[in-house]
């Protein structure tokens, strides 16, 4: 069963309060999408230690109920 973009959404959040979220569906499946998270929290982190926070706010669904998530991350301006 697919995961809807908002679940995808409400999870990263939840975990990181201040996250600005972008979620785009890229085949129109439930299954591959694109995530933009920005945050304040991410500041003085490298790349791999932002990704692994924001895979670890999705609880272990990434390569089961979400099948491919291309991740971009960055701090605000």
């Amino acid at each position: 069963m697919p995961m809807a973009a908002d679940d995808i959404a409400g999870l990263i959040r939840e975990a990181i309060p201040d996250a600005v979220v972008e979620i785009t569906d890229l085949a129109g499946d439930g299954d591959h999408y694109a995530a933009k998270v920005i945050s304040e929290s991410f500041r003085g982190l490298s790349r791999v230690r932002q990704h692994q926070a924001v895979y670890a706010a999705l609880g272990g669904r990434m390569g089961g109920v979400l099948h491919a998530l291309q991740l971009t991350t960055a701090v605000p301006t």
